[in-house]
């Protein structure tokens, strides 16, 4: 079994919010990575408070508690981070 750092999982589940917003399926794919092993990742930072979305596919569809997560934390990002993100 891989070992991915922290970094790399925190790059690869960012992925699953705005701009990008995509599902867990694509990211899977798209990196390699198991798609049960995303779900474990997104099932222990949500745990831990972090903001990452849910079975919803568009952040339109977030619950409020979510979508003001995400935007604190995006808050605190540079203009250069929050494009290229």
């Amino acid at each position: 079994m891989p070992h991915y750092s922290d970094e790399r999982k925190e790059a690869v589940l960012k992925k699953l919010l705005p701009p990008l917003n995509m599902t867990i399926p694509q990211v899977a794919k798209q990196e390699g990575i198991a798609e049960q092993t995303l779900y474990n990742w997104r099932k222990k930072i949500r745990s831990e408070g972090k903001p990452v979305p849910g079975k919803t596919k568009t952040s339109e569809q977030w619950s409020s508690e979510t979508k003001l997560s995400v935007v604190i934390e995006v808050a605190a990002l540079s203009e250069a981070e929050r494009i290229w993100s």
